[in-house]
């Protein structure tokens, strides 16, 4: 029972749409009815503005950290369960229980975002010391490359690098390297339709370059 009470914390606390709530107290607006419709950092970046999207990110990343630290403070010792609770919130911020609704078609489906901020605050909170790697490769693959979905997909990939080679030297448990897979694949599956929009050449980017195209192209 106490396994399963960490796991439930940790998805309602991945549950919260910080997105959400920082975009209608900005604009007023419903962030669900806006570009993507999801809740993450890009969306609110677009909904809302750089303040909204910062506090944003800040609040995801520490979904996952927190979960980390929950599961330290009350199990401490259990390496499976510091990798669970922060699977728990990414799961809680993709398929929000808060933002539960009908589709068209009538069949109950639950929103959020993609999984990147928990998914990275995870990392930091397993290995707080990535933060000096990870964080500035996100940045640079995030302004750099200018799709958001690129460095959702790419930043797990050089986590599994950094602790796969931490785990190597035994410095830290194979477990931190499963969560990491296991983040690549939630990440995977939410972004299949950013995958598809890549592929045929239609996804929208977020670096200046991208946006000078999209706006002449509104002109």
């Amino acid at each position: 029972m106490e396994h399963l009470g960490i796991l439930l914390l940790a998805y309602f606390f991945g549950s919260i749409p910080f997105g959400l709530i920082a975009v209608k107290l900005r604009t007023g607006k419903d962030i669900r009815e806006i570009g993507s419709g999801r809740t993450g950092t890009t969306n609110t970046l677009r909904a809302a503005g750089a303040t909204a999207a910062i506090l944003t990110l800040l609040f995801d990343i520490l979904k996952g950290a927190g979960a980390v630290w929950l599961a330290r403070w009350l199990m401490p010792d259990n390496a499976w369960m510091e990798v669970l609770a922060p699977v728990a919130a990414i799961l809680g911020h993709n398929y929000s229980i808060f933002l539960a609704e009908r589709n068209e078609d009538g069949h109950l489906r639950l929103r959020g975002g993609a999984g990147g901020a928990p998914a990275l605050g995870g990392a930091l909170g397993l290995y707080p010391a990535s933060i000096f790697v990870l964080v500035p490769i996100s940045l640079l693959v995030y302004f750099g490359v200018g799709y958001a979905s690129v460095t959702t997909m790419g930043v797990p990939l050089i986590a599994i690098i950094i602790f796969g080679i931490r785990a190597w030297m035994g410095l830290t448990p194979w477990n931190y390297v499963f969560y990491l897979l296991i983040v690549e694949a939630i990440v995977l599956w939410a972004l299949r339709p950013n995958i598809r929009k890549l592929l045929d050449g239609t996804e929208r980017g977020i670096s200046w370059r991208a946006r000078k195209k999209e706006a002449n192209e509104n002109e």
